[in-house]
């Protein structure tokens, strides 16, 4: 099939205006250009593009709310109330993280690619990004609370994860009883966190304690996904210290 081409300004998606869909053309063809406006309807490849760009777009410049981190206990148990001002995508290869995904513990035992969606500014044009589990070793008893899986400081805002300083290299969830949540934070940094340690270890660590001392105030963005342990040998590896 061919591919699509989105060619238009946001506004355009909202005001009644022209739309224009470029097509690939298949060898021996030429381009073909098709306009969409109100009185006229879309191709399935050009509708399909458009829900594409729109979702893309809207997902960008508007954070999700944090309805769904207060239901599933996210906010209190790990961070305070806070309003969301940039937006984060995280993928574990073609999965997109969602609040409340489930997601096997084999599809993110490796590093996920995450990008803050945010705009390099004076004020913040740094962040930081916490990836824990409040709910080691058990939901029901979390004496562990919060298992760290990952500390990246010092990310441009716009870019990935990997442009960061890493402080605990990434962990994949190795959940071993019940229902565990996985928690991504982003923090705003005012300046480049100098001389900042990496903590000494994973388990018992506090997110709102390590924000307070190094001045990064409330989150700017939070998600979370769900994980339950797989019969693999995966989750022989839980909590083991030796692999740290």
């Amino acid at each position: 099939s061919n591919s699509v081409f989105v060619c238009m300004p946001l506004g355009d998606i909202t005001d009644g205006r022209k739309i224009f869909f470029w097509h690939r053309p298949t060898p021996g063809t030429r381009k073909k250009k098709e306009m969409w406006s109100s009185g006229g309807a879309p191709s399935v490849p050009a509708l399909l593009a458009l829900s594409f760009a729109l979702a893309l777009a809207l997902g960008a410049a508007h954070p999700p709310p944090i309805g769904p981190l207060v239901e599933a206990g996210v906010i209190p148990d790990v961070i305070d109330a806070f309003r969301p001002s940039v937006a984060v995508d995280v993928r574990y290869g073609r999965t997109v993280v969602v609040d409340g995904r489930n997601i096997r513990p084999s599809a993110s035992a490796k590093q996920p690619f995450v990008r803050i969606h945010g705009r390099r500014r004076p004020s913040c044009d740094l962040y930081t990004l916490i990836m824990m589990d409040p709910d080691a070793p058990s939901p029901n008893d979390p004496w562990e609370r919060e298992w760290l899986h990952w500390i990246v400081v010092d990310i441009p805002g716009g870019f990935d994860a990997t442009k960061g300083k890493e402080l605990m290299p990434y962990a994949g969830p190795t959940p071993p009883i019940g229902v565990h949540r996985y928690v991504f934070v982003i923090f705003c940094q005012n300046e480049t966190l100098e001389g900042i340690k990496s903590p000494e270890a994973r388990g018992k660590f506090k997110t709102r304690a390590f924000a307070a001392k190094n001045g990064l105030g409330l989150p700017v963005a939070a998600l979370y996904f769900n994980a339950t342990k797989e019969s693999t040998g995966l989750n022989k590896l839980e909590y083991d210290r030796s692999r740290f």
